[in-house]
């Protein structure tokens, strides 16, 4: 009959950013991944005399670290009685989508990210700092590309899962870097994103090297990092009144989109460095200095999608997405 490898990956309950958890089960070929528990009390997400949670397999992929048939199983966390767990924000995203999934949202996400060896990013001197910003956005050399190696199996290693990245580059800052995601619904996307980012950290973790999502990783005169997130709806991809539209609602939830988009977003919203400060909002036509910008082509084409420049490097993907479809989508329906 023959048996495959389940890495069951899930999300703890830890603050701001929630850490990975996973665990490996044995499944019978031909059998999908079942339903499975684990010990909430170790992972901030029970106490100890009621220490049980269940893993509900949500979507899962190749394991590009084992290979096919093994599989990555992306689950959400619930009580033993099949409520969802506080700490399970896909729980709330998945009801969203589906008052609102005929306006057929689609996500294009920007995941910057930095490599740290030790206390400093990777290729950081130990006394000092490097040349000033300017030359490491899709550089390429060995004084200016650090991590490479690393960004290039990790995009390797997503492909191979069937995960849905279309890309990967150097970011502004030495040691920095992002991938892409494209996924045509909210839950896909959000799925994809995670498990994006446990592959790369699995992937470095046996070189000692961390990642960081912190939205400013190095204090000073350089970028920080986010994760920029492009969207549109059926009604946006055919006219561009939707598209402002989508703009206008966005300005009339900034304040809590902000409260949502990562903590410790004012680091990085300073109004400097590619941003708008995050006690303002402002969208305009290719304007990366704006909170939502419009690009080039959608203004020429008269449809297309918007890009929403203020979620940090630290978001959870499914609140960021939830609220993007929530926002935009009841006022497609209002106006």
């Amino acid at each position: 009959m023959g048996v495959y490898l389940a890495e069951y990956v899930w999300l703890d309950g830890y603050k701001p950013l929630p850490r990975f958890r996973s665990k490996t089960r044995v499944v019978n070929n031909g059998d999908e991944p079942p339903v499975w528990g684990f010990d909430g009390s170790s992972t901030e997400q029970a106490p100890g005399e009621h220490s049980d949670c269940v893993l509900q397999p949500v979507y899962w992929c190749t394991d590009p670290f084992r290979g096919d048939p093994h599989k990555l199983v992306m689950c959400e966390v619930m009580h033993p009685d099949g409520s969802a767990h506080p700490s399970n924000t896909r729980a709330k995203c998945r009801e969203v989508y589906e008052r609102f999934k005929h306006h057929e949202p689609w996500f294009g996400m920007e995941q910057e990210y930095t490599y740290f060896n030790g206390f400093l990013p990777l290729g950081w001197p130990v006394n000092g700092f490097p040349a000033p910003q300017g030359m490491y956005y899709c550089g390429v050399g060995a004084d200016i590309a650090f991590g490479r190696e690393y960004a290039e199996r990790h995009l390797e290693l997503c492909v191979n899962a069937g995960i849905g990245i279309t890309g990967t580059n150097a970011a502004v800052m030495p040691g920095q870097w992002e991938f892409q995601i494209f996924a045509k619904d909210p839950l896909t996307v959000g799925d994809q994103m995670w498990l994006a980012r446990w592959i790369l950290e699995r992937l470095v973790e046996p070189d000692g090297i961390h990642i960081s999502y912190h939205p400013k990783p190095m204090k000073g005169d350089w970028n920080g990092a986010g994760c920029h997130t492009n969207f549109s709806t059926k009604e946006m991809r055919e006219n561009y009144n939707a598209i402002l539209t989508a703009c206008e609602a966005l300005s009339k939830k900034h304040d809590t989109h902000i409260a949502n988009y990562g903590a410790d977003i004012e680091q990085r919203l300073t109004g400097k460095h590619e941003t708008c400060s995050y006690k303002e909002y402002k969208y305009g036509v290719s304007d990366r200095g704006a909170s939502v910008r419009i690009p080039w082509q959608v203004k020429r084409d008269g449809r297309g999608y918007i890009e929403d420049r203020r979620p940090n490097a630290n978001i959870d993907p499914y609140v960021v997405s939830c609220l993007m479809v929530e926002t935009i989508c009841t006022a497609l329906e209002e106006a």
